[in-house]
């Protein structure tokens, strides 16, 4: 969906640019997300959705009341933002059963859910708005991971995640493994910060054919050591794989590249795993599968 600044979105309606924003000082809507340098900008769909409804009803109030019932357009991650520094559960909810009808559940999580998560932490970083949007996601994330079919596939992943309590790329984390779970693959998240020690029995239950890091809170020497535990157990034909840049681009050939998204990332990791083929990400070169602790 499209933006447009106050002036236009005023245009549109045929009101000025001070009615426009009385608006959402009284009623929240149309809601704008504010640029970098402070200035509004509304959302099209929204928009248009008032003026259809204020055209039918004439009044203000009503018209806000009709749009934000009817929604304002496509699912979108706009729409579920402004649920979300709203603070409405329900709506976000609903927001994301309309997208689930026209997309996957992979690009309902990317195109909607995390944009959306994202643009918030972006606004209003450490603010309420961020840290419910953060909650109400990974509670949305986990209960359509227990909802996915059983694995149909033998191989294991486990994915290493480094990332902070309240990051936004532990919930790209658990998005990539929904992703996996959805192809039939069994998973294993496991904190990058715990004792490699400890995670031996969980490494020799699942016997993973490939590991995935993921996360920026961890340096580069704690990711050898997991690594390293990782294939001592499952032997040097582990594919070892970065996700989203949890590993420096050094020019060596030491990892393979998912990506940064989950659809995208857990479809090259099945290539991977079933020997296929693989397709250039950015940046264009490909890092092949090779040593990373020795």
């Amino acid at each position: 969906m499209g933006v447009i600044r106050t002036n236009a979105a005023a245009a549109m309606l045929g009101v000025s640019p001070n009615t426009l924003r009385s608006w959402e000082r009284r009623f929240g809507f149309p809601e704008p997300r504010r640029t970098q340098g402070g200035h509004r900008q509304f959302d099209l769909a929204q928009i248009e959705a008032l003026r259809a409804a204020f055209g039918e009803t004439h009044n203000v109030s009503s018209a806000i009341a009709v749009a934000r019932q009817r929604g304002t357009g496509p699912a979108s991650d706009s729409r579920l933002r402004s649920a979300f520094v709203r603070f409405e559960e329900i709506e976000a909810g609903r927001i994301l059963e309309e997208s689930l009808a026209v997309r996957s559940v992979e690009r309902t999580v990317e195109e909607v859910l995390l944009p959306a998560v994202e643009a918030i932490g972006a606004e209003q970083p450490g603010g309420p708005e961020h840290g419910f949007a953060w909650r109400w996601s990974t509670s949305w994330l986990a209960a359509a991971m227990r909802v996915t079919p059983a694995s149909i596939r033998d191989e294991a992943v486990v994915v290493f995640d480094a990332s902070a309590a309240r990051d936004d790329e532990a919930l790209w984390a658990q998005a990539l493994e929904l992703a996996l779970r959805r192809r039939g693959l069994r998973t294993l998240t496991i904190a990058a910060s715990l004792d490699p020690a400890r995670m031996t029995r969980a490494l020799h239950t699942l016997d993973p054919r490939a590991i995935v890091l993921t996360g920026h809170g961890a340096d580069l020497d704690a990711l050898g050591r997991l690594v390293f535990n990782a294939r001592r157990i499952s032997g040097d034909s582990l594919t070892v794989c970065d996700f989203r840049g949890a590993l420096p681009d050094s020019g060596a050939s030491v990892v393979t590249r998912l990506g940064r998204l989950p659809l995208e990332a857990a479809d090259r990791l099945v290539a991977v795993l079933d020997g296929r083929e693989l397709w250039p990400v950015e940046p264009a070169r490909l890092e092949p599968v090779a040593t990373l602790a020795s």
